[in-house]
């Protein structure tokens, strides 16, 4: 029989990364828990900017929201349920998204762009310059929430093994709804929406309601994101709903290839690892305190020969491969 590698791949790097804190320290937990979340958040944009072909610059928003539900959800000293706090805080995200949504989708190109910035600078000034999150100090989050069923602790998620899985769980799901939901009739609508809006529109699909759906759960999906990030730091500032949020995301969409879910997550390892690697003063001395300024070289030369992102030369590879299979 002929297995297709799309097939069985992402199963294969699910269950290695299931196995690595068997094998490793704390350290690169904390960094591949840190490059899980991100993969989430940019999967998320990426269903609006490759398959529903709007480029939103305020994705932060929903991101920034989430942790800030879960900060003014949970007690001060104490453990809030994770089984509420987290379907709560996707809610608020996705309800935010609907309500935005309704108004920027009115707009289209650069106003669109605009217009989503304004509204995430709009919630970043609201919480950095009112006392409702603690003002531009931010909250801290002192206790991890709980995941118990009754009195059994499912999970602990003060250590670390603990929490990773739960990120790589909540990273998989995802990568499977996102598929499962543009393999669909809805999905295929999306992509023709970005392709030709106006003939779809002639031949009788709601644009606007397929954009609107496309954009709430483009939300709740980085509320999700949001939610782990605040649970991994224990602590939320305005920093996380600010543009440069919003634009470190949508260069790791770029960077990882637009259009393609695995090439997000790519994008993400990629993103936080170089961005790891770069800022070491022990390999790069002095001009480690420059790294944005290699990493934003680099994203450049990507964008520039490889226009379909790693995940594009990772295409490449895979069938060229299978040329050289077949010729042999």
């Amino acid at each position: 029989m002929n297995f297709r590698a799309a097939d069985y791949l992402p199963w294969l790097v699910i269950g290695l990364l299931a196995l690595f804190p068997l094998v490793e320290s704390t350290f690169y937990m904390q960094l591949l828990t840190k490059v899980l979340i991100m993969a989430i958040f940019a999967m998320s944009l990426d269903l609006l900017v490759g398959y529903t072909g709007l480029v939103s610059f305020g994705h932060a928003a929903y991101f920034g929201l989430a942790g800030y539900a879960l900060a003014l959800m949970a007690p001060q000293y104490e453990a809030v349920s994770l089984w509420w706090s987290l379907p709560a805080a996707v809610g608020i995200c996705a309800l935010f998204a609907l309500v935005t949504g309704v108004l920027v989708l009115r707009t289209r190109g650069i106003y669109f762009i605009m217009v989503t910035l304004a509204f995430a600078q709009m919630l970043f000034f609201i919480f950095h310059d009112t006392k409702i999150g603690g003002g531009s100090d931010g909250i801290y989050i002192y206790v991890k929430p709980t995941m118990k069923s009754g009195e059994v602790e499912l999970a602990n998620l003060e250590k670390i093994e603990h929490f990773y899985w739960l990120v790589l769980a909540l990273m998989a799901a995802t990568f499977l709804l996102l598929r499962r939901v543009l393999g669909s009739t809805f999905g295929r609508a999306l992509v023709g929406i970005k392709v030709n809006e106006h003939r779809m529109r002639a031949l009788g699909f709601p644009v606007f309601r397929y954009q609107l759906a496309s954009f709430t759960l483009s939300g709740a999906l980085a509320g999700i994101a949001g939610y782990l990030a605040a649970v991994q730091y224990g602590f939320v500032n305005p920093e996380i709903l600010s543009w440069h949020q919003s634009g470190a995301v949508l260069m790791i969409v770029i960077l990882g290839g637009m259009g393609t879910l695995y090439g997000s997550v790519i994008g993400a390892f990629a993103f936080v690892l170089l961005q790891e690697i770069l800022s070491n003063q022990a390999w790069f001395g002095a001009a480690a305190k420059h790294w944005q300024l290699a990493l934003g070289i680099f994203i450049m030369l990507v964008a520039l020969y490889l226009p379909q992102g790693l995940a594009g030369l990772l295409r490449q590879s895979g069938r060229k491969a299978a040329a050289e299979t077949t010729d042999e």
